[in-house]
């Protein structure tokens, strides 16, 4: 094991897994406390959507995929349902399956489809470039300091959702507006190298992991941040051991470390009782 670690293409994907996860993990605290778990999804499908469309017009890939993404996260930002019957997402969930329906009409229309849709939902870590790596550390550098620096700004909106207080946002909201920009940006080149699936499980298992072990926020961030580190370590080293693809490994072993939260907070309910 400590032989296959040595090499550049496993460290390559241990890098860009860990710089994926720590970000994804922090912003999906947001989203699971806005309650928009849907977003990261349709945000990445949309991303794809670029992706395909690219493909299918023979264009480059990242500038149409970050178009369409940019675009997508504008018009999320505005979604503000006040009709009591409805939920934000259902919207979303609508946006998801018009989008994923639309990729894979894509695909259909260039070569080697089915491997394209593969590579759609769950990436290919043990194929990334150090140039990739080096592009993500230093977007997600950027968008990593913008949420530090204005974090009360960001954490004061999400409890606004948290508490049902839609209202108080307003149509247009600066700083819901940053977020989305945030979480698309991010999830424009995270989907590219994990793929759709394993990127949805960074953002919301560890945050609701962390959520269902603690109650501050800044025990909550530290303990999804925590979770995302395990689950891309122990994902990538049973995929090598087990010669099994990264993306799913990753998500696995996520869900294996909620189960294991899931048994912690049971027994932590019970001794309450």
């Amino acid at each position: 094991m400590l032989e296959m670690l040595s090499q550049d293409f496993v460290i390559n994907a241990l890098m860009i897994s860990i710089v994926m996860g720590l970000l994804l993990s922090y912003m999906g605290v947001h989203v699971v406390g806005r309650g928009i778990v849907f977003v990261d999804l349709a945000l990445g499908q949309i991303s794809m959507l670029g992706v395909a469309f690219a493909g299918f017009i023979d264009q480059d890939a990242t500038i149409v995929s970050v178009i369409f993404t940019l675009a997508g996260a504008f018009l999320l930002s505005f979604i503000n349902i006040k009709d009591k019957r409805l939920k934000q997402e259902a919207i979303i969930g609508i946006i998801y399956a018009f989008s994923s329906a639309a990729t894979v009409l894509f695909i259909a229309k260039t070569p080697h489809g089915e491997s394209d849709i593969s590579e759609v939902l769950f990436g290919s870590l043990f194929t990334v470039t150090h140039e990739q790596i080096v592009r993500m550390t230093v977007v997600f550098g950027v968008i990593a300091a913008v949420q530090v620096v204005f974090r009360k700004k960001f954490f004061a909106l999400t409890e606004m959702f948290e508490n049902r207080e839609n209202e108080k946002v307003g149509l247009f909201n600066l700083w819901n507006f940053l977020f989305y920009l945030s979480i698309g940006l991010a999830i424009v080149l995270a989907v590219r190298a994990g793929g759709v699936i394993p990127v949805f499980s960074y953002l919301i298992i560890p945050a609701v992991s962390a959520i269902m072990l603690a109650r501050s926020n800044w025990l909550v961030v530290l303990i999804a941040l925590v979770i995302s580190v395990l689950g891309a370590t122990l994902g990538l080293m049973f995929a090598l051991h087990y010669d099994f693809p990264a993306g799913s490994s990753i998500v696995a072993i996520l869900g294996g470390l909620f189960g294991v939260v899931s048994i912690i907070r049971a027994i932590k309910g019970i001794r309450k009782k």
